[in-house]
């Protein structure tokens, strides 16, 4: 996997990447406006997209990380690490690298909505609608891409290529 490059073509460039963050962030900021705000952010992919999402957004906030794995087909989540923020009464943001069959996202929104927070939303850089298995939809995207494996900035192919500051796609 060392060679992970020589498979790889250039999808969206860390500039294409800062302007969508900034377009996301000024939304959230109208939306907010005011109001503090909780990231939560979902391990691993996550944390490039949220960090760069924290530092545009010029309201007060907090962050909390989860990490969740689903273990198979069949819809199975097992939480590896769970937040420690209380969330009532909350503005929560779940902050998604890419969306793409929903299981996990819908186990993390619902598990959320437990905890009784004064709004949730989804914000996602990467939207993919054509892998989608469940009815789930972010509130806020980035772009929409169709049914490619992308690695780069967070997203990785066997834990190579999250550190990427592009994105890129699969040749094959």
């Amino acid at each position: 996997m060392s060679n992970l490059k020589e498979d790889l073509l250039l999808f969206i460039t860390r500039d294409e990447i800062k302007n969508l963050v900034g377009s996301l962030a000024k939304q959230i900021e109208a939306d907010y406006d005011g109001k503090e705000i909780v990231f939560i952010c979902p391990l691993r992919g996550s944390i490039h997209f949220c960090a760069d999402l924290m530092r545009e957004i010029e309201l007060p906030q907090q962050v909390d990380f989860v990490h969740l794995q689903a273990l198979s087909k069949g819809g199975t989540v097992k939480i590896i690490k769970d937040i420690s923020i209380n969330l009532l009464n909350k503005h929560v943001l779940i902050v998604e690298e890419i969306i793409d069959t929903g299981r996990t996202l819908k186990f993390l929104r619902d598990r959320l909505l437990a905890s009784s927070p004064a709004s949730l939303k989804i914000v996602t850089l990467l939207d993919k609608p054509a892998r989608r298995e469940l009815p789930i939809r972010a509130d806020y995207i980035g772009r929409t891409i169709d049914d490619r494996y992308v690695v780069g900035y967070g997203m990785d192919s066997e834990e190579f290529g999250r550190n990427y500051p592009d994105i890129y796609f699969l040749k094959n």
